[in-house]
């Protein structure tokens, strides 16, 4: 009796996925509940059903809600030699940067870090040109829709677009990863620590660490002597420290060591990059 109670249900549930797509759903809620529908019948998972959520909430989306601000853009002065960048370029550890004139309103193009492994190979750098590495850059305004922008980025094979105010100044930076990351969530890079590990030192002796990692943990494998009674995580430390929910790129200093956050969303800090100061 109970299975043919469900599998009644099961139909009574097909029937209803078949219906709505045989027409047009009326609306954008009408189809999202029709979708959680299906994950509460086991037909669709957890993960399937956030990506669907996501891409079509990206179509709400505007480049200004997910951008880099301009306060956190790093960027390299066009007449620098790559003694006076690559510090900056090693650094920040990203894939592409603006390059600028005199202020970052003058975008002259995109440097890709990769393009700068020749030098390696240099022991004289003379008569290098920095502007002769460069690819184009993508300019679009801070109102122009992540759906657009995805289509875009897809067509032109750009990953980097520097957005631009009102006024024509520079608003800050978006790159494919941004979008991407608001349909699947986060997207895993060269900066990612194993799932059953917290802290990974790198090889210049720095250590990437997630923020949940719990206080107790961080001390005993950095030698810190940070309050174990005071906060559970280093989230909790470091979202004292500044006072507020940091950002990408935001950096402060606490006991001795410099704590540069690498990601992070509208809620928690998910990873950061630790270095000891120089003495």
């Amino acid at each position: 009796m109970n299975e043919d109670r469900s599998s009644s249900g099961q139909r009574s549930w097909f029937e209803r996925l078949a219906q709505a797509f045989a027409h047009e759903p009326k609306s954008r809620a009408e189809l999202m509940e029709l979708l959680r529908d299906a994950h509460d019948n086991k037909l669709l998972d957890s993960e399937a059903l956030a990506i669907v959520e996501g891409a079509i909430q990206v179509a709400d989306l505007q480049v200004r809600d997910i951008m880099v601000p301009r306060s956190q853009v790093i960027s390299i002065k066009a007449s620098l030699s790559p003694r006076e960048f690559l510090p900056s370029i090693i650094e920040a550890a990203h894939s592409r940067y603006p390059v600028i004139g005199e202020s970052l309103d003058e975008v002259i193009g995109i440097l890709l870090a990769k393009d700068l492994l020749p030098l390696i190979l240099k022991d004289d750098h003379e008569g290098f040109n920095l502007k002769d590495l460069l690819r184009p850059a993508t300019f679009v305004p801070e109102s122009k829709r992540l759906n657009v922008l995805l289509r875009e980025f897809r067509a032109n094979h750009n990953h980097m677009a520097v957005v631009i105010d009102e006024y024509g100044g520079v608003a800050g930076l978006v790159t494919i990863e941004d979008v991407l990351e608001q349909i699947v969530g986060e997207i895993e890079d060269e900066h990612d620590i194993e799932e059953d590990s917290y802290i990974r030192q790198l090889p210049n002796g720095d250590y990437l660490v997630k923020g949940l990692t719990p206080i107790e943990q961080f001390n005993e494998t950095i030698a810190s002597d940070f309050p174990e009674d005071e906060y559970d995580t280093v989230a909790g430390l470091v979202m004292s420290a500044f006072g507020h929910l940091p950002k990408r790129n935001e950096t402060t200093e606490i006991g001795g060591f410099r704590l540069r956050v690498l990601n992070a969303d509208s809620r928690r800090v998910h990873l950061l990059r630790v270095s000891r100061r120089a003495e």
